[in-house]
């Protein structure tokens, strides 16, 4: 097998890992179950990842590109926020790395973990920031950003993770943005 192909078997299985792990949870998913969807046979999950537990952390690798939604005045923070969460929640089903983590904190510690900390570093502290870095005072940014990020964790849990539709993509972000502009206005 050739790197060329190696990666993009590696790649094909981390796209079936991630649609298991975001429809079945991580106790139901398995390593058959996953090395049968991408077409490859169970071994070369295990020498690729170690199993299922590496299998796991390399497919809820997660990447929020926050950076754009904190360029320009806090008056349209809002919007900015809500076009980027629900182009990630418009995406294609069970793909979402986050998602699999979501899904997979009630049952997995070190999952909760995980999206605790993921989520403090790459939502919590930036929006913090930017808010603060806006005129607000630190206490003032901390509360606001905090409000914020379990306003969109309880949004995404209830839509995404509970299975609830997330309806109408244009009414979704036009609620998300009124509300999360409401919350960094205080």
């Amino acid at each position: 097998m050739t790197s060329r192909n190696a990666a993009a078997t590696r790649q094909r299985i981390l796209e079936q890992a991630r649609r298991q792990f975001a429809r079945h949870g991580f106790a139901a998913c398995t390593v058959k179950g996953v090395a049968d969807a991408a077409g490859v046979s169970p071994n070369l999950i295990t020498r690729y990842f170690g199993g299922k537990d590496g299998l796991f952390l390399a497919a809820t690798q997660v990447e929020i590109p926050v950076a754009d939604s904190f360029d320009g005045d806090r008056s349209a923070l809002g919007a900015r926020l809500a076009a980027s969460i629900v182009r990630r929640w418009s995406g294609a089903p069970g793909e979402d790395p986050l998602l699999v983590l979501q899904r997979a904190s009630g049952e997995r510690p070190e999952a909760a973990e995980a999206l605790a900390a993921f989520l403090d570093t790459n939502s919590l502290e930036p929006l913090h920031r930017y808010l603060r870095d806006s005129g607000l005072d630190d206490a003032q940014a901390r509360d606001r950003a905090a409000a914020i990020d379990a306003f969109v964790l309880g949004v995404s849990t209830r839509r995404r993770v509970l299975r609830s539709e997330p309806g109408d993509p244009a009414a979704l972000e036009a609620w998300l943005s009124a509300t999360i502009q409401r919350l960094a206005d205080g």
